[in-house]
């Protein structure tokens, strides 16, 4: 009877006993739920994988061989032309003319090129100061062009006197490369006066102790005796 009754407390009061005395973190790891892999949720699917269009490079492009269809001429209207085998017809595209192939698969003939106009630049005419520092001078002074004047024949019996002022251009070498007449008197005494000009060595001006190119005013004066 006895051992009944203390079969039953122990069967009714043992869970209880055993939790008060296990440690919490050992009930814990018993409690925790086993997930089963069937109660997984499946995987993200992977969108199926796009094909790569390729695209393939053009053949090569065949040499051709000019084909002459069969023509009836005279013999003196034949000329000689070479004629290709089949053979080699196999091997080439026959066309117009006669040309090599390209490996690549392009006809270069068939591209047009720009061809671009190289304008030529022209030189700048060269700077004349109308000042410097030192201004140009006749070797030997005005008297030097004086001296070069032939009175025109024309002039003297017009009786036609006075000044003729020329416009020298002095390089930095002292030649006169070119002249013009700002002020004539005509009958001749411009050509005279400008001819006179153009044989005379200058002196060339000079900027800072710099030979350069000068403009300078020349007075001619023409007097009858």
């Amino acid at each position: 009877m006895w051992l009944a009754i203390l079969f039953f407390i122990l069967v009714t009061t043992g869970p209880s006993i055993y939790e008060a005395f296990t440690p919490k973190e050992d009930l814990a790891l018993k409690k925790k739920r086993v997930v089963q892999i069937s109660q997984l949720a499946e995987p993200p699917s992977i969108g199926e994988k796009k094909e790569i269009e390729q695209v393939e490079a053009p053949p090569p492009l065949k040499s051709t061989i000019k084909f002459t269809p069969p023509v009836v001429k005279p013999d003196e209207q034949v000329k000689d032309e070479y004629i290709p085998t089949v053979e080699e017809l196999k091997e080439v595209d026959p066309g117009t003319k006669t040309q090599e192939g390209s490996a690549e698969g392009v006809d270069y003939s068939l591209i047009e090129v720009e061809e671009k106009v190289v304008e030529e630049q022209k030189e700048e005419a060269p700077t004349y100061f109308v000042a410097v520092e030192e201004m140009p001078e006749p070797i030997g002074g005005i008297a030097a062009i004086q001296s070069k004047i032939v009175y025109p024949e024309i002039a003297k019996r017009a009786g036609v006197e006075g000044k003729v002022y020329i416009l020298a251009f002095v390089n930095e070498h002292g030649d006169v490369t070119k002249a013009e007449v700002i002020k004539g008197l005509g009958a001749g005494l411009d050509e005279a006066a400008l001819g006179a000009v153009k044989q005379t060595k200058f002196k060339p001006g000079r900027q800072r102790g710099v030979p350069v190119k000068v403009q300078v005013s020349i007075p001619i004066v023409f007097k009858l005796q």
